[in-house]
């Protein structure tokens, strides 16, 4: 072979050479090619494409937007309370001034400083309902001891005007739909084949004005309720049997009811400012209402002594309430509705501070039957 020849096949060599490694980096190119993923995202026209990046994932944005959204409904809640709340110290306060006008034994300048201290509790709600934003738990602890501060001013008040008042010359205010404000009746009842339970009401709750009273014995709950929830009419309620009644009292105005039973056949009579307005038969009829139990003001027992439900709370005025193990004639009844008859107390349940405990923030205010209704 010449010289010149084995120059030829010398260059081709390396010409095969250079080929065949570039096709192995492009096979290998399109290999790492192969095992890649684009991820592409619509960027709107007007977005700086260097910006957008965080837009992808979403996440922690919504989570922010759902406790925005917690946040303002927890904020209109409060605010809602606070105006109950204003509401309600507005009406002891009036009950504060009426409560001054009856008790001649309290210093003016006592009177005074309580006045401005019930200010001050209402100027201090608002406050709260400026800075809700920022505490809600805390405001709800000042709402609270503003009104435990006013009850308690209030009832020291009550304690002077106790010496110089009647012992059943007085009323209880359930001022707020709870499930713990109510009174207990100390006086145990006895076994009772029949029974005549009055009592003065004043209430414009609604719907319902909830339940005045509730007796409950070991094993029943609903051994002896009065009633009114929701948009159904006032019931009694005798061993969880139920009788409506015909009573309309949620007006704002003091109304006198009654309601007599027997257990013979059931018999039962219900009576409003003295007159019958219905009566029937068949209620728990043949079942004496049970002794031992527990007699609540204000709240329905789900459970002995216990159990509340605040929206069958009784929100209003309770005054006279009375028991009897006998079925009272209606003659008796209309002089009970017209204060003639002065002596004609409960047997069972008689009407004197010392048969009545409060709890929860009600209160006990001077009250005469006949003089200061309506």
């Amino acid at each position: 072979m010449s010289r010149g020849a084995l120059s030829r096949h010398l260059v081709l060599f390396f010409l095969l050479a250079e080929a065949a490694a570039a096709a192995a980096a492009a096979a290998a190119a399109a290999q790492e090619f192969a095992q890649t993923r684009f991820i592409c995202t619509s960027i709107p026209l007007e977005m700086d494409p260097l910006c957008s990046a965080p837009m992808q994932n979403s996440g922690p944005v919504e989570d922010i937007k759902g406790t925005i959204l917690q946040l303002r409904e927890t904020i209109l809640q409060q605010k809602e309370t606070i105006m109950n709340q204003k509401e309600t110290i507005r009406e002891l306060t009036a009950k504060l001034s009426r409560c001054e006008s009856q008790s001649m034994s309290e210093p003016t300048n006592k009177i005074d400083d309580l006045e401005k201290q019930v200010l001050s509790r209402v100027n201090s709600l608002e406050e709260t309902k400026n800075i809700v934003r920022n505490d809600t738990t805390e405001n709800r602890g000042k709402i609270e001891n503003a009104l435990n501060s006013l009850h308690q001013r209030i009832s020291d008040l009550e304690k002077g005007q106790k010496n110089s008042r009647p012992t059943d010359k007085f009323q209880i205010t359930f001022p707020l739909r709870t499930n713990y404000m109510y009174a207990k009746v100390k006086k145990s009842l006895p076994e009772m084949y029949a029974m005549t339970v009055c009592m003065w009401l004043k209430s414009n709750a609604s719907p319902g004005v909830g339940t005045p009273f509730s007796y409950a014995v070991p094993g029943q709950a609903n051994e002896l309720v009065l009633i009114e929830w929701g948009n159904n009419p006032m019931e009694i309620l005798i061993n969880d049997k139920v009788a409506k009644l015909p009573f309309v009292i949620n007006d704002g105005k003091w109304h006198h009811i009654c309601v007599t039973w027997s257990t013979r056949d059931g018999v039962w009579e219900a009576y409003q400012e003295g007159l019958k307005r219905g009566n029937g038969e068949n209620l728990a009829p043949w079942h004496p209402i049970k002794p031992g139990g527990i007699m609540v003001l204000g709240q329905e027992q789900d459970m002995l002594g216990g159990g509340f439900d605040a929206t069958q709370a009784f929100v209003g005025e309770m005054s006279h309430f009375h028991m009897w193990d006998r079925v009272l004639t209606p003659g008796e009844v209309y002089s009970l509705a017209n204060c003639s008859a002065k002596n004609l107390v409960g047997n069972v349940i008689a009407w004197t501070e010392a048969n009545v405990d409060i709890y929860g923030g009600a209160t006990k205010w001077t009250f005469e039957a006949c003089r200061q209704i309506n």
